[in-house]
């Protein structure tokens, strides 16, 4: 009877997964809402069991010559390169070649300051290092520079720590380039060299590498800042091993899947690379339950793209979308179509329908906001155009939806405002995702 049970269970459990087909037809609906939005353009790609069910390609790969992105163009991955750097030091480990808690003055001249730091603290951003990306201007000023690892470590290793090395985390690009450095020093070769004789190669991924500005790379899309511009130059010595790879949702799909099925680490090395610390990050990857089921991913942020890896172990499903646009699209992308694949409901991003309203009407939201303590959100009007800005961070424009409620298009977000018995706003509340903050204007 146990067994009946069990068979029943089982086909049961079969009969819920959706076809290709439905998976298909609903993911591509989810998708297009973004493109349809302008939040969207690239490729995704949903793969269930190792094999892909659903992939498709959006948008233009150039808009000067009016290409259009192919499942094949190749995008630049970001901070995804981050578990291919752990993979490489986790084999050194393997190999003798390095300790996890060996300091890092043991293979690179620290300062003082840094002799608690090891090579785990590094890998899990635990190291309490400045990121040099943090810098004050240094993307503004610096992203045109060609620097070695070296150069780029130093950047930071003169300043104070932000906290004591295993007290807290941090999201850190200064520790991952220095984890590239490592790989150099010991393999006897460049990064990208390394990683393409190690993985690449090996493991047939043909259009994934190092990506330079200056070699002819076919294929490969241009990336775009939110409002259509070309994005900002960004020389790709500076990412480094914390971001400097290009890659294919195919050849993604490739790595994921070796790197999951056994064929780099040992068992040891991967539940190391795979088991949580602070802020829910292992070594290179993030982990985390999402929708009540156990995930593996990581995100990409780089000038011109935006990308995401998501891997749901349990259900041997993963979620890819790469995009050549900078939008928060990618992650909600691969999150929303790995959810498909499994049978969950993910509605489109509705319509959302822009009205006209009165100058003078506008005029009486402008003004400041401020959300929290030293964070504020500055309104104002541009001829017909609504403009908002916050701390930190560039103008974007904002569209009504009606006279007390605007949206962006670039940020899935809503903006309402509070009026007085005049029709001046005394307040503005940002709904975005779960989170919603409340302020009073200044």
């Amino acid at each position: 009877m146990r067994s009946t049970l069990a068979l029943l269970g089982l086909c049961s459990l079969l009969a819920a997964q959706p076809t290709p087909a439905d998976v298909a037809t609903k993911a591509d609906a989810y998708v297009q809402s973004f493109v349809r939005d302008g939040l969207f353009r690239g490729t995704v790609l949903v793969a269930r069991d190792g094999q892909p069910i659903f992939r498709k390609a959006y948008g233009n790969a150039n808009d000067e010559w009016d290409i259009a992105n192919t499942v094949d163009t190749k995008f630049r991955i970001g901070s995804i390169t981050k578990q291919f750097t752990a993979v490489a030091i986790l084999q050194f480990v393997e190999q003798g070649k390095l300790k996890l808690d060996d300091p890092i003055s043991k293979h690179y001249a620290a300062p003082a300051t840094w002799e608690k730091i090891t090579i785990h603290h590094l890998l899990n951003h635990t190291s309490g290092i400045p990121s040099y990306t943090g810098l004050p201007g240094f993307m503004a000023k610096r992203s045109v520079e060609k620097m070695t690892p070296v150069e780029i470590v130093k950047l930071s290793q003169d300043m104070p720590l932000e906290f004591e090395p295993g007290a807290s985390y941090k999201y850190n690009n200064t520790g991952y380039v220095l984890l590239g450095h490592l790989v150099e020093k010991i393999s006897g070769t460049s990064y990208g060299a390394y990683m393409a004789a190690t993985f690449f190669g090996p493991l047939g991924l043909k259009d994934t590498g190092y990506d330079s500005s200056t070699k002819i790379l076919k294929h490969r899309a241009s990336g775009y800042s939110p409002n259509g511009d070309n994005a900002a130059y960004l020389d790709m010595s500076l990412p480094h091993a914390a971001g400097s790879l290009y890659s294919t949702v195919d050849d993604l799909l490739k790595w994921d899947l070796a790197l999951h099925g056994g064929k780099l680490l040992s068992a040891e090395s991967y539940k190391l690379m795979t088991t949580p610390g602070k802020g829910e990050y292992g070594y290179g990857l993030v982990m985390r339950e999402v929708a009540g089921r156990p995930s593996i991913a990581h995100g990409g942020g780089i000038n011109g793209f935006n990308t995401n890896l998501i891997h749901f172990p349990a259900q041997r499903v993963v979620g890819i979308a790469l995009a050549n646009v900078n939008t928060p699209a990618a992650d909600q992308i691969a999150l929303a179509i790995a959810r498909i694949a499994m049978g969950d409901e993910q509605a489109p991003r509705p319509l959302r329908k822009e009205v006209k309203v009165a100058p003078e009407r506008l005029d009486l939201l402008s003004g400041e906001y401020e959300l929290r303590p030293g964070f504020i959100m500055k309104i104002w009007r541009d001829g017909e155009r609504m403009l908002t800005q916050a701390t930190g961070q560039g103008a974007i424009e904002i569209f009504a939806l009606s006279e007390n409620q605007f949206f962006p298009k670039v940020v899935d977000a809503q903006l309402n405002f509070e009026r007085d018995a005049s029709g001046r706003a005394t307040a503005m509340t940002l709904r975005q995702g779960s989170a919603e903050l409340r302020g009073v204007r200044k």
